[in-house]
């Protein structure tokens, strides 16, 4: 096998503490989840102060609402995500053990999913206090990419969410008898790290392109357009990223090894493409206004 990289010695578990019956464990994805929201929380209350971003120099809602704003989205990612995690990939499963639905903490989170229930927050929320819905989309697609970033980093901590086998320069031996479970590979199969890729394209990439268009590009005088601009690079990001992932394990047979859903398709590209269609439009409708 050509020079590939050894997973490095990273443990998922930042620290753990044991208090008589009582253990805590802080894993780097609850970290990531932490450092996403306050990161998120930092940047849309810069923005909102920065009058001059914003149409008529008028922000769409102030620090005291946001914060108000920010319970409810906390409660629509999680629940969301679960769901998401529940009915897009695993329901046969769940439908059998449906007291383990909100077990949280064994794992099981669908992006898709979270990003629905923040949808359905922010709107449920925007329309019970007659706010600018548009404004208020773009103020958390903004601040969206940060946490993907910290998020992807932390699956390729946790060695989870890995990509196909590859014996490229940068594949990397990831740990665990599935990630190892490859067909006419040798002794170590190595794999892309798709994590990173994801983290490179859906955070890092994006997140920048829509910062620079929000503090120099007047992009926030236009409701809408970086919404479906995060609408339609994410989905775009996760389309290209999925050819090098692995499909998810509850869609790979015998019969179907790519883990194929539909047209070839892996099931992030299938909930990737609505995602594009919708970022497209409201980027196209807020260019007319």
């Amino acid at each position: 096998m050509p020079a590939v990289l050894n997973f490095p010695d990273l443990s998922p578990v930042i620290f753990e503490i044991n208090l008589g019956p009582i253990h805590f464990a802080l894993h780097w994805y609850a970290l990531a989840y932490i450092g996403g929201f306050l990161i998120g929380w930092f940047l849309i209350l810069r923005a909102l102060k920065a009058t001059r971003l914003w149409r008529e120099n008028t922000p769409p809602l102030d620090k005291t609402e946001f914060e108000d704003l920010l319970t409810w989205l906390i409660l629509g990612v999680i629940f969301g995500g679960r769901l998401g995690y529940v009915l897009f990939y695993k329901p046969a499963y769940y439908l059998a053990h449906p007291i383990e639905i909100p077990m949280v903490w064994q794992g099981g989170m669908a992006f898709h999913g979270g990003f629905l229930g923040v949808v359905i927050a922010a709107l449920l929320w925007g329309r019970k206090h007659h706010k600018p819905l548009l404004s208020l989309g773009d103020l958390l697609a903004m601040a969206t990419p940060t946490g993907l970033l910290l998020g992807r980093v932390a699956n390729f901590v946790n060695a989870e969410l890995w990509g196909k086998p590859w014996d490229g320069p940068w594949a990397v031996i990831f740990p665990g008898i599935e990630a190892q479970a490859c067909q006419n590979v040798g002794p170590l199969c190595a794999r892309h790290p798709s994590q990173l890729y994801e983290a490179g394209m859906e955070g890092l990439l994006l997140g920048s392109l829509i910062l620079a268009l929000v503090w120099f590009g007047g992009a926030l005088k236009r409701p809408g357009f970086i919404m479906g601009l995060f609408f339609a690079g994410y989905g775009v990001s996760r389309f290209v990223v999925e050819i090098f992932r692995q499909a998810d394990a509850q869609f790979i047979t015998e019969a179907n090894p790519s883990g194929a859903v539909f047209l070839g398709m892996q099931m992030g590209q299938l909930l990737s493409l609505p995602m594009i269609l919708i970022g497209l439009f409201f980027m196209l409708r807020a260019k007319r206004t």
